[in-house]
């Protein structure tokens, strides 16, 4: 399968069509519209032009490009020990995007997190400091460049 290939364009050169699709999902993700159909039609498409492009047409967010951090650790399977590795995410200002964790095995499980940190505070280093301390924690790996 070929990767996509992007590009940024400003949405003034762009068919209107586009604009309205995103218009569309901003109705769905602010609860605006109950459903596809009605987000199309706030919007002025048809819901085959909402499906036609909504996987493809996002709106350009500079903020989104900014530092991600991917962690993966092995936690020891107890009550409590993810909450708090989150806990730490959430006190240093991190933005989680996704948590996945595997079914514990022999007692422990491997966790991988991914968290925007362009507005954390203290260092990278600081955090996974943080995050190794944290009692349940077997070990924390930066997955990332970051």
């Amino acid at each position: 399968m070929k990767e996509p290939t992007f590009f940024l364009v400003d949405k003034k050169v762009l068919p209107k069509v586009y604009s309205k699709v995103v218009e569309a999902k901003q109705y769905i993700m602010n609860s605006e519209a109950a459903s596809t159909s009605e987000a199309a039609r706030m919007a002025g498409i048809s819901r085959s032009v909402f499906y036609k492009y909504k996987d493809s047409v996002y709106p350009y967010q500079p903020e989104a490009t900014n530092r991600i951090l991917t962690i993966q650790a092995v936690l020891y399977d107890r009550p409590g020990v993810l909450m708090s590795l989150v806990s730490e995410f959430y006190g240093a200002g991190a933005n989680i995007l996704t948590i996945n964790q595997n079914i514990p095995v022999s007692g422990k499980a491997m966790v991988s997190i991914s968290a925007r940190i362009n507005n954390m505070m203290g260092t990278v280093d600081e955090l996974l400091a943080l995050l190794k301390n944290v009692d349940g924690v077997c070990s924390i790996d930066n997955i990332t460049d970051q």
